[in-house]
């Protein structure tokens, strides 16, 4: 998936791609998003993920403590971005370098038939 980061120092905006199940670090912080979502074609664009994001102890004594753990949107950076005092990330996009970074689309179900009912009731 594609992240949108901020470093604050600098004031520098930059994109990174982060694979689901596996940590990306940025600066003190390290990124794992679990799951990402995106609506069928037809429906209105809009990409979501599930992150946890730690807080790396610099000088490596303990693992870190989680910072945020939820969804963010990209349609709505404001509602579910991470505010951190060196670092601010959101979500941009579901996709890799072009493919998508989600699980494979089950197909929708097909509702069952309804089976027909004979009319049993006097003529």
């Amino acid at each position: 998936m594609v992240l949108r980061v901020l470093e604050k120092g600098p004031a520098r905006a930059y994109a990174i791609e982060a694979p689901l199940h596996a940590t990306t670090r940025v600066g003190p912080l390290e990124i794992v998003p679990t799951r990402c979502w995106e609506p069928p074609p037809e429906d209105v664009p809009e990409s979501a993920a599930f992150l946890v994001i730690t807080e790396r102890d610099p000088a490596g004594r303990f693992a870190g403590s989680e910072i945020f753990r939820g969804w963010m949107f990209a349609s709505s950076p404001g509602l579910s971005a991470l505010e951190y005092p060196t670092h601010d990330v959101w979500v941009l996009d579901c996709r890799l370098g072009g493919t998508p970074a989600t699980e494979p689309r089950a197909e929708p179900p097909t509702p069952p038939v309804e089976p027909e009912v004979a009319d049993e009731s006097p003529r």
